[in-house]
Parts: C-alpha cells; structure tokens; sequence
C-alpha cells in the first residue's frame, strides 16, 4: 500500500477519534480526544507491538527452544534481507500468525501452536513469509497504529454509554447513543480499507520469499477451517487485533459476517496458483529446501505443544516431517 493512502487512512482514523471526542463531549471532549490520540500514536509507536503480544499471550523462543521453527524464520528473513525478527509462539488450537513491529529492525513474528502441529514444514514457511512481507512493506506499524486507534473510539463509545457524554454535546443524548454506536462501526471500515490491500500484497512477496506460491495456498486453506471451527479466546476479548492475524481468528462466530478486515481465502488462493500458472514465485530464484532434518525436526517437534492437528493426516507428525 502507498504510503499517501496509509496516511490518508490514518488520518482518517484519527480525525474519526476527534470527531467523536467532540460529539460525545462538545470542544472539550475534542480537546482531551486530540489530546488522547497525540499519545496513543506516541504510545503505539513505541509499544503497540509488545501490547499486541501481551493481549495474545505470546511467548518468545529461541533457537535453542525450537531451532527448526526459528532456524526457519532466519532462513526466510535472509532471503528477504531483513534483520532477523524475534519470534513468538502463542499456545491457541486455533491455527493463525501474524506480525508486528515498529520496523524491520524491531519486528516479532508469533505463530500459534495449532498452525505449528498441523501445518507441514513448506506450509509454516509459506505462512512466516507471508509475515515476514508485511514487516518488509512495514505493514506492521500501520496495523498496529490502526489497532490502538480503533480499540481509544471503542473506549469512548463504552464511555458514551455508560456516561452519556455533558451538556456541550451538540448532538443531545440520542445523538451521543447513535455516535456511540456508529463510531466503532466507521473505525472497522477504515481498518478493513488497510488490511485488505495489505494482505494481497503480502501473499504475493511472502510468495516470493518462499519461492513456492502453492505453500501458502495450501496453509491457507487450512487456515480458514481451522479458523472456522476453533476458537481463539483472546483474540475474541481484543477483537480489535483481528486484523493483524493472516486469517481472520474471529471467524469461529462470524464477526466478520458483514465487516471482514480480510479478502476472502478463496480469492487469495486463486490469486496464488495464478502466480504459479504464469512462472511461479517471480522473483525469487529458487523455493526453499522441502522438509526437515531428522534430530533437529524431532527436536523442534518435541518442544511444540500438540494442541492441534489437521484431521485425517498420516505420516506426518508437528510442522516438520
């Protein structure tokens, strides 16, 4: 995505912040809500990221923890030539990552424990390639920025209804209900607008970075069942993250029936094999070395939590072999 139209949304966000700081409150209520965002974009800029992991659960390993699932990430983040990222595991069924980060340089990429049991080894690359595209396109910052934002209007639609707004309010107490109600609805379209550009862009690089378009295709298939029939409890509490993760984790109770912050997997899947119709990955000379190496693949299998796996495989145990 343009860095004008990442702006531009952003701002719009933030104006929508005002706005309601001002209907529910009157030009004080704008003033604290100006006064709110200039911090919350500070605050995000520094810490959106470790919120973000905090909200989730997420646990950071190590090469020695999980050295075929780190070693991984280091392999795709070289062929990327970005600085290796931390990495995170968060201990949910439901298969699903995402990124974040203020930049390449300070990025954290976090995979559940479902997506590392029922995932193949080609499969988990496609998907931390995936993530590691949207550090390179600094997609990070913006999703986290739009989270924090979106998460302040929701704050001050509860506080809307719970208080009412005062007496400067132009719009009266119906007004103030209807723009508690509303708001939060705005703040969604908005973060839909930046993900779903985001997410196409980022199947095509991380695509690239992976050398096998059919690798992310595949786990995204998997990903939407599994995202469809297990829930994920924390982010159902912070709604507001959906959009970071590749998949929508909401869709367990189809939130996102009317306002989805992704593009449909189907058509993110055509949209890949169609990479793989016209020459492959376009870019990327050669696709990574398929499967894993014995005590290193048993090793890193071993010290992964077997809280999901995709029903019906055979011969396959944990991400790699």
């Amino acid at each position: 995505m343009s860095f004008f139209r990442v702006a531009v949304l952003l701002a719009a966000l933030t104006g929508l912040f005002l706005t309601v700081g001002y209907l529910i409150g009157g030009p004080g209520g704008m003033i604290i809500a100006l006064l709110i965002a200039l911090g919350m974009n500070v605050f995000a800029y520094w810490n959106s990221d470790k919120v973000v992991l905090s909200m989730h659960g997420a646990r950071e390993v190590t090469e020695r923890e999980a050295p075929e699932f780190v070693g991984l990430v280091r392999q795709l983040a070289r062929r990327a030539d970005l600085p290796m990222p931390k990495v995170y595991i968060i201990n949910t069924s439901q298969p699903n990552a995402f990124a974040t980060g203020r930049n390449p340089k300070n990025a954290a990429v976090a995979a559940t424990t479902g997506l590392l049991n029922m995932m193949s080894r080609e499969e988990v690359a496609g998907v931390m390639a995936h993530e590691l595209a949207h550090v390179k396109h600094r997609d990070t910052l913006t999703m986290t920025i739009t989270a924090t934002i979106a998460g302040a209007i929701g704050m001050l639609a509860n506080f809307a209804f719970f208080f009412g707004g005062n007496r400067e309010s132009p719009l009266g107490i119906i007004g103030v209900i209807l723009v508690a109600i509303l708001a939060p609805i705005a703040a969604m379209v908005v973060q839909m607008a930046i993900s779903r550009h985001n997410e196409y862009g980022a199947d095509a690089e991380g695509a690239r970075i992976a050398g096998n378009p059919e690798w992310l295709a595949s786990a995204l298939e998997k990903l939407e069942r599994g995202a469809k029939s297990i829930d994920n409890h924390a982010a159902e509490r912070n709604p507001a993250t959906a959009h970071l993760f590749i998949v929508n984790p909401l869709h367990a109770h189809k939130h996102d029936s009317l306002f989805s912050t992704h593009p449909a997997t189907a058509n993110r899947v055509r949209a890949l094999r169609q990479m793989v119709a016209h020459g492959g990955a376009g870019g990327v000379a050669q696709p990574m070395a398929p499967g894993g190496s014995g005590a290193a693949a048993s090793a890193a299998a071993s010290r992964i939590p077997a809280s999901g796996r995709a029903p019906g495989r055979r011969g396959r145990r944990g991400p790699w072999g």
